[in-house]
């Protein structure tokens, strides 16, 4: 019997032979066309569709890995001879054990299938690699519940016209990258990494012939791939033991990141790769400059960690092309909850960065210069809301300052006054040019602008600080996909500022003496180099920033909560500025940055100040403005109560003699003169305190000096006791209670 068998197989097996010429013929004849398309090999390996993008620094180093591509896990191709032998063998051996012999089509395999169908026998078919790889070229040629006769007569003919035009090599490397593994994952190098944690060219005997045994069938259950694998192994004289668990603990596993992938740059990658560009993109970014952020940010927040701050953010930008050097938007997962959220692009309130554009306004309009005198003493400013009380972060003042201790030492009560001559519309205005895209008017924010109080982005506020490094003059950012491309000429390039004005603002934040009153002389901000720097703390300690630059570089950092939650005692000198520090000194490692010029128009003199309130020094003009002799300005008087627009309400259950108001003043005039006050017009006392009798009306109270010159002039409301309405006893009495907002 075995014997007519073996006869019969054989004269089968003949006649399929012969027939393989006609069907050849035939097959010449449906696939004429397709030789006209066939893609070549670097075709393919150019095209191929990744889901997985590289983001690359400027020099082509590997900083970051994103998927764009939620639907199939496919990575960048991966050259065969990076390929593990054991996953070589596996393959072949599970799928086409005679490649390297046939042309295109295994005709003994296809007369072994045909003979085995005609007995109702189970067999491995008859598809070759080759066969394989032309469906996954040719979607018409694909598997669609079943191949038709027609498809495989195509794919005999593609796979016959790949095996000429292309090497044995090059079809098992595409083969390897294009086939669909298990669930979303396509090609070995996808479902290595997710599967097992390892490239390709790692994967032992075992995991190799799991992969092979998942080609017939990517979704089959664990019994049938351990089936499939063990048959492998076995061919590879390897053991199946244990292998039904390795494979179900395997098939359990949900799909990984990229082992190895750098993880240096996520937000910058989400916003700069291109899911139709290639699948390693070049960037702006330089690699060792982002890794040093991203750790010292990392490290210094862990210091920190006792303080109730989570969150952080680093931009560095190139100050003559704007490109981005640096681009770190979170601390990471491992610190913050918030990891995802890009925080250079978030808006925080800026506190006192915002300062610097208001000194330069003012120095650019002529209303003072560096020496300028300015008041630090307590203040009450009116506005639509009630009153405002403007305080310095340390709570003191310190009478007369000049404007170049009050910036360097960021006092808030100077800014505020100075916002005030300026206008906060002025502010506003100059704010927005600058590119901060403030959200509301001036007169919503009003004099409290001066101090932060709006929002503004990482981005937009160190852009702006570039502009003034720039000497005034604003370009857009060039960011991927943006306005402008990397490199390009400055199409979005405008004079904002003065570039006098910005030149002295900048040496000013470059004084490390002029910052000694707040911060000391040996802060994070003292740099080896020059640099102009300023913090910003905002309310409650929410957030605080330092932002600077050289001459080649602006660096911007925040620290803080995304949540919005108040750190405990972290202010911008000891929050942002030592992760500002480490970044500039990176920055400049291999080459220190150049001095910068003063332009045109500015001078220098030697200044001194009449009554010895500040040292004599060198101080910077714009010419037409330079002073040698800054006159004393006196101590600062200013009137402490009652508040300008204030309103007070005589109490009905006060006898009218009981109820005085007590006229204050804070400071001393000059030459121990005495201050004298004159209400409606008439002097009715002298001194520090004076207290009157309050009569119901409008009055104007105003501050004179020994000569009659007006110091400050306010002017406020009485409003008349009412009468009692008669109500039980202990029931809230009409007009009880009394205003002041003294």
């Amino acid at each position: 019997m075995n014997g007519a068998g073996d006869c019969s197989r054989a004269r089968f097996a003949r006649a399929a032979k012969r027939g393989a010429v006609f069907v050849a013929g035939l097959v010449g004849l449906l696939g004429g066309a397709c030789a006209q398309t066939l893609p070549t090999f670097a075709q393919t390996r150019a095209s191929h569709p990744v889901s997985d993008f590289q983001l690359l620094d400027r020099r082509g180093e590997v900083l970051q890995t994103v998927r764009l591509d939620p639907k199939r896990r496919v990575l960048a191709w991966v050259p065969v001879e990076h390929m593990s032998p054991s996953l070589l063998r596996a393959m072949l051996l599970s799928e086409d054990q005679r490649f390297y012999e046939h042309s295109g089509v295994d005709w003994s395999a296809v007369a072994s299938s045909a003979w085995a169908n005609l007995w109702n026998t189970r067999t491995r078919g008859a598809s070759t690699v080759t066969m394989q790889l032309a469906g996954l070229l040719d979607e018409d040629l694909a598997r669609r519940g079943g191949r038709s006769f027609r498809q495989k007569l195509g794919q005999a003919w593609v796979a016959s016209r790949l095996e000429t035009q292309w090497t044995k090599a090059q079809i098992l490397e595409a083969y390897l990258n294009r086939v669909p593994l298990r669930g979303e994952l396509v090609g070995v190098p996808a479902a290595a990494q997710a599967l097992f944690g390892k490239r390709a060219s790692g994967l032992d005997a075992r995991e190799s012939a799991m992969l092979a045994a998942m080609l017939r069938g990517p979704n089959s259950p664990v019994e049938t791939i351990s089936a499939r694998a063990c048959g492998v192994l076995r061919a590879m004289r390897q053991s199946c033991d244990g292998l039904v668990d390795e494979v179900g603990a395997v098939l359990r596993r949900k799909v990984l990141t990229v082992a190895d992938a750098p993880q240096w740059a996520p937000h910058f990658a989400r916003l700069a790769l291109q899911p139709g560009g290639p699948a390693a993109q070049r960037s702006t970014l330089d690699a060792t400059w982002q890794r040093v952020a991203v750790q010292s940010l990392r490290r210094h927040l862990a210091e920190l960690s006792g303080r109730q701050v989570e969150d952080g953010a680093v931009l560095v930008l190139d100050n003559a092309s704007g490109e981005v050097r640096v681009w770190v938007g979170s601390s990471g997962s491992q610190l913050s909850e918030s990891a995802q959220v890009d925080h250079v692009l978030a808006r925080r309130q800026p506190g006192s960065t915002l300062k610097p554009f208001l000194y330069e306004l003012a120095i650019e309009r002529r209303l003072i210069t560096a020496a300028s005198l300015l008041d630090d003493s307590p203040a009450q400013i009116a506005t639509a809301a009630g009153l405002y009380l403007p305080q310095n972060y340390d709570k003191q003042y310190r009478g007369w300052v000049s404007a170049r201790a009050s910036l360097g030492s960021s006092l808030n009560i100077p800014a505020v006054r100075l916002s005030l001559m300026l206008t906060p519309e002025a502010v506003f205005e100059r704010l927005n040019a600058l590119g901060l895209r403030l959200p509301e008017t001036g007169g919503f924010y009003g004099p409290s602008l001066a101090l932060g109080s709006a929002d503004v982005t990482l981005l937009g506020l160190t852009n702006a600080y570039r502009a003034l490094a720039n000497g005034g003059r604003y370009a857009d950012p060039a960011l991927p996909g943006g306005q402008r491309a990397a490199g390009a000429k400055h199409a979005s390039s405008r004079q904002v500022a003065d570039p006098k004005a910005s030149f002295i603002v900048g040496d000013v934040l470059a004084d490390n003496n002029a910052r000694a009153l707040t911060f000391g002389l040996s802060s994070a901000l003292a740099l080896p180099f020059q640099a102009s720097v300023k913090t910003g703390t905002s309310k409650d300690m929410r957030d605080n920033w330092c932002v600077g630059w050289t001459s080649r570089y602006t660096v911007g950092v925040w620290v803080g909560n995304s949540s919005g939650e108040a750190m405990q005692q972290v202010s911008g000198v000891s929050g942002a500025a030592p992760v500002w520090r480490e970044v500039m000194l990176a920055l400049h490692a291999g080459r220190l940055p150049e001095s910068v010029d003063p332009p045109r128009g500015v001078v220098a003199r030697q200044t001194r100040f009449d009554s010895a309130q500040e040292p004599p020094r060198r101080e910077w003009f714009i010419a037409g403005t330079e002073q040698a002799v800054i006159q004393s300005a006196g101590t600062a008087v200013a009137l402490s109560n009652p508040a300008d627009g204030a309103i007070y309400a005589l109490d009905p259950d006060i006898p009218p003699a009981a109820q005085r108001l007590r006229f204050t003043h804070e400071g001393r005039l000059e030459r121990g003169a005495t201050a004298r006050w004159r209400l409606d017009g008439r002097v009715i006392g002298q001194g520090a305190t004076l207290d009157w009798l309050p009569m119901p009306g409008r009055h104007e109270l105003a501050l004179l000096d020994n000569r009659g010159h007006v110091l400050q002039q306010v002017r406020f409301e009485v409003r008349g006791a009412g009468l009692r309405a008669p109500t039980r006893r202990g029931a809230p009495q009409a007009g009880a209670g009394a205003s002041s907002p003294g």
